[in-house]
């Protein structure tokens, strides 16, 4: 029997517009991440962790086998749960407008149509059709190489993740990581624990970093650290598909 995910028509889009958007867009811009305050209830963390096991999968990685780390993820196949795919369609939505921004301020000549619909069809035009949206699962010493989800030339800057466990109670460990790569300096890492429910929304290939020339591209990888014990389920949100 599939899990069914507690979340009623629309509940999930109205916590994403409900949250505050001018401050994580300050966010966005300063450092080149945001955290949100929790958008899912620990019923439906619950609910969407158990879909590891009972969900429609296209694809199941194990990630020692490719070299990626050690877990194992999971790409949500069509149609995707309801959640999953209103919290998609939210988070493009306000995202839209910033990822133009950035492009405006690094003279790229790509602009985000408002809908994600229109994005998706731009996917299927560039042979991207297999959906993106994945399910991640971690137990002790398990952890995941810095890495970018693009799959193809068509590709959105920015995607989210959740943490459907409890950190701190259901494992230790196993924090998120980010590295942007600075022109002609060191690279600097971050290191989050976001609150279970909560997301990060995190750059896909690039951010713009000032200088004093200007804006110019500095490169972000992520990852996740090894996790010290327990288990680490979580929920990455992917705004492009895939070839």
């Amino acid at each position: 029997m599939k899990t069914k995910v507690t979340a009623t028509a629309g509940e999930v889009r109205r916590r994403v517009r409900s949250l505050d958007w001018d401050a994580l867009t300050e966010q966005l811009d300063e450092r080149g991440f945001a955290l949100t305050a929790p958008v899912l209830t620990e019923t439906q963390c619950d609910d969407l962790a158990a879909l590891f096991d009972s969900g429609t999968f296209r694809s199941t990685v194990e990630m020692a086998r490719h070299r990626f780390g050690d877990g194992r993820y999971r790409y949500f196949d069509h149609p995707l749960p309801a959640p999953i795919d209103e919290l998609r369609s939210a988070f493009y939505a306000r995202l839209a407008p910033i990822a133009n921004s950035w492009a405006e301020r690094l003279g790229e000549e790509d602009r985000y149509p408002e809908r994600h619909e229109e994005l998706l069809r731009r996917c299927r035009h560039a042979g991207q059709e297999r959906p993106t949206p994945l399910i991640l699962r971690y137990g002790e010493g398990d952890w995941n190489a810095l890495h970018q989800d693009l799959y193809g030339e068509i590709y959105f800057p920015f995607q989210v993740l959740t943490i459907l466990s409890r950190p701190g109670v259901d494992f230790e460990g196993g924090e998120f990581v980010l590295v942007e790569q600075r022109p002609r300096a060191q690279s600097r890492a971050h290191v989050l624990t976001p609150a279970q429910g909560a997301f990060v929304i995190f750059p896909t290939h690039h951010r713009p970093g000032a200088g004093k020339r200007g804006f110019h591209q500095a490169a972000m990888r992520h990852g996740v650290s090894t996790l010290k014990s327990g288990s680490r389920t979580a929920l990455g949100v992917i705004f492009h598909d895939a070839r």
